[in-house]
């Protein structure tokens, strides 16, 4: 990989994962309800998770969507109802003082799951492959995963921070309610890209 292409796949991992999506906000609503701490597997899973999605897309899962185009449909019905559970999960989690007791953010191997119904994930790493690994070569796709390891931990270091900073004016549990409400419609219009993409 040329130093141009290699600068250019940075830019473009930087972007798509600081935008906002479901997994920055999931990690925001997390970092707020739970702490840093609590979140670093939920990080972790991303961090791992999706460049490894990446690697298995580039090897040979593309090529199912090539084949059979329904899969990809089937797929986004059960990213849309996983999307839609998810965020009722946030919009109703425990305050603070139960959150310890009553609420899990998402385990490491939840988070990483996780990725396989994303539809952003997706969306991300089909283009990712497109773009910057288009003969679908392994080293090509390495270059591609490993950028993502290198920008996810930014990213979700960044996000979950800015949910833990969040907390000190999240003390009340009306707050904290309106949040996590606020947090939970934010997840769903993300689904907005996916249910009606743009046509220009």
């Amino acid at each position: 990989m040329t130093i141009e292409l290699l600068s250019a796949l940075v830019a473009f991992a930087f972007v798509t994962v600081i935008t906002p999506g479901p997994n920055n906000l999931m990690l925001m609503a997390s970092g707020a309800n739970f702490g840093f701490r609590r979140t670093l597997p939920h990080m972790l899973g991303i961090g791992i998770g999706f460049p490894a999605m990446i690697l298995l897309v580039g090897i040979g899962i593309m090529g199912l969507f090539d084949l059979w185009p329904v899969s990809y449909t089937i797929l986004k019905v059960f990213s849309v109802a996983y999307l839609l559970y998810l965020a009722w999960k946030i919009a109703n989690a425990a305050p603070p003082k139960n959150a310890q007791a009553e609420g899990k953010p998402l385990t490491f191997v939840q988070s990483a799951a996780f990725q396989w119904v994303n539809p952003k994930a997706w969306s991300m790493a089909l283009s990712a492959i497109t773009l910057y690994a288009s003969s679908r070569d392994l080293p090509a796709v390495v270059w591609v995963a490993g950028v993502y390891v290198c920008m996810s931990c930014l990213s979700t270091t960044g996000w979950t921070v800015l949910g833990q900073q969040m907390r000190r004016i999240l003390k009340s549990p009306a707050r904290l309610r309106v949040f996590n409400w606020a947090m939970a419609v934010l997840l769903v219009a993300t689904l907005i890209p996916v249910l009606w993409p743009s046509q220009g």
